[in-house]
């Protein structure tokens, strides 16, 4: 999860930094952080695009690891996403098209019909409770 923390740096919209890696076979395949469609503007650099109290400017970091993949003709079936928040509905759809088994999640988003879409489609749900201590056993990277 310190990778994925790490990679959430690099976000580009101030109001959530989130971090997406993918892993398969203890390997890490493609990285993404929240962000704007190369070539337009970010969230740092013209504001936010609000829509219903969501910023609309960005692809959110599991779709960049995702899109990523598909980008450079990496499959990530059969991998593991590890991301900085819970997915949101949209983010759950692709991980489950995109045929990942697993979401290991720290930070808590109000979505139960993500979590409930991951649970039908037999994808693993597993949150880490990153404040409880640093030295807790975090999954391994064995997707």
């Amino acid at each position: 999860m310190s990778i994925t923390q790490q990679v959430a740096t690099r976000s580009t919209c101030d109001r959530a930094q989130v971090g997406a890696i993918i892993v398969k076979d203890r390997r890490i395949l493609t990285t993404g952080y929240n962000g704007a469609p190369a070539g337009l503007p970010h969230c740092d650099e013209v504001g936010h695009l609000m829509i219903d109290g969501h910023c609309v400017r960005t692809l959110h970091a599991e779709q960049n690891a995702i899109l990523q993949a598909a980008l450079h003709g990496v499959s990530v079936a059969g991998g593991t996403v590890y991301v900085t928040h819970q997915p949101c509905l949209t983010c759950a759809k692709m991980i489950i098209n995109a045929g990942l088994v697993r979401v290991v999640y720290a930070g808590t988003y109000p979505d139960a019909n993500a979590r409930a879409f991951l649970s039908q489609a037999g994808v693993a749900l597993v949150h880490i409770d990153l404040s409880v201590s640093q030295s807790a056993p975090v999954p391994a990277l064995d997707a």
